[in-house]
């Protein structure tokens, strides 16, 4: 647990496998705690930092949205949520580093973002989108692309090795957006 007078190094945290030998993301230890983390590629190079109220949640979000950068871990936790003791960490991390890593740099979006499936469609989908008079319709077919989006991201996972079941928001699919519910 860190204070505003003591901030942790990321070189002396332990690093965490993301996932277990069963498949499922590692990270019982951080149901519902505050905190930061960084996420590191199969090479050990930095490719995100961020934090969040619930570190559990925001690591499932980030192997969704990136599961072939996601290998492993840090994080510390803080008993009181605030911004500014994380925000500090997070630029002592990335100054730390010595570089910008993609998740915090050109390829933020993609790290902090829902996947939006609109830039997916294929030709096909996007003409019958564009044909579609009602907004029902519509609705019908940019679902209809989040769930094949969404089947697309499933078969990564599971070549990354995930065995765990993700239950993704169906408000956001009609959105043409894929978030973890």
């Amino acid at each position: 647990m860190s204070t505003a007078a003591e901030l942790p190094s990321l070189q002396s945290l332990k690093p965490y496998p993301y996932l277990t030998d069963e498949g499922n993301v590692a990270d019982e230890f951080l149901l519902g705690k505050v905190g930061i983390y960084a996420i590191f590629d199969q090479d050990e190079t930095l490719q995100f930092v961020g934090y969040s109220r619930n570190v559990s949640v925001s690591l499932r979000q980030h192997l969704i949205r990136q599961p072939e950068h996601c290998y492993s871990f840090k994080v510390e936790t803080i008993d009181r949520p605030s911004r500014t003791l994380l925000e500090d960490i997070r630029q002592q991390w990335l100054a730390e580093n010595g570089t910008v890593p993609p998740g915090n740099g050109e390829a933020e979006a993609q790290w902090t973002q829902p996947i939006d499936v609109k830039p997916l469609m294929t030709d096909a989908e996007r003409s019958a989108f564009e044909e579609a008079l009602d907004e029902g319709k519509k609705t019908k077919c940019i679902k209809q692309v989040a769930r094949r989006v969404q089947a697309t991201v499933l078969e990564r996972l599971a070549a990354r090795g995930v065995m765990e079941s993700f239950r993704f928001n169906p408000k956001l699919k009609e959105q043409g957006l894929l978030e973890l519910k």
